[in-house]
């Protein structure tokens, strides 16, 4: 009997500061071990947004001890999902990947006010890429 493999996603956006960073820390918090999460940048920035950190703590994520990381190959290759979220061409694409392409505000500069319907908007496409892949989110 073989055991049933995890599926691992990647997000991808330019500075892995804010719309990544909400996407990955929601399939973590709704797909716990039952999926291999990733997040990285294209260009990562220092830190993530500080007011995406304050919009996910305000729905019980704490995403504070995070950092941006830097795109590689090997997170391509080694992913099943990769989405992308205008992170434009610097994203490797291999055969046999499912790419998916989400368009997001940037969150970069923006007050929480801005960044709540961003984070609200990933938390429902987070919950979709759940249900496409098989996976009941938990609460």
């Amino acid at each position: 009997m073989s055991t049933p493999t995890v599926p691992s996603v990647l997000f991808v956006c330019v500075h892995n500061a804010g719309r990544s960073q909400m996407a990955a820390a929601f399939l973590t918090h709704l797909g716990g071990d039952r999926v291999q999460v990733r997040s990285a940048g294209s260009a990562p920035a220092d830190a993530v947004n500080p007011a995406v950190v304050e919009a996910m703590r305000e729905v019980a994520v704490d995403i504070s001890a995070e950092a941006p990381k830097l795109l590689t190959v090997d997170a391509v290759r080694t992913s099943d999902v990769v989405v992308t979220m205008g992170c434009g061409d610097a994203c490797p694409v291999f055969p046999g990947k499912r790419y998916l392409d989400w368009t997001l505000a940037d969150p970069a500069g923006q007050g929480v006010e801005a960044v709540r319907p961003i984070r609200d908007e990933i938390e429902q496409r987070i919950c979709g890429l759940l249900a496409e892949l098989g996976i009941e989110a938990r609460e």
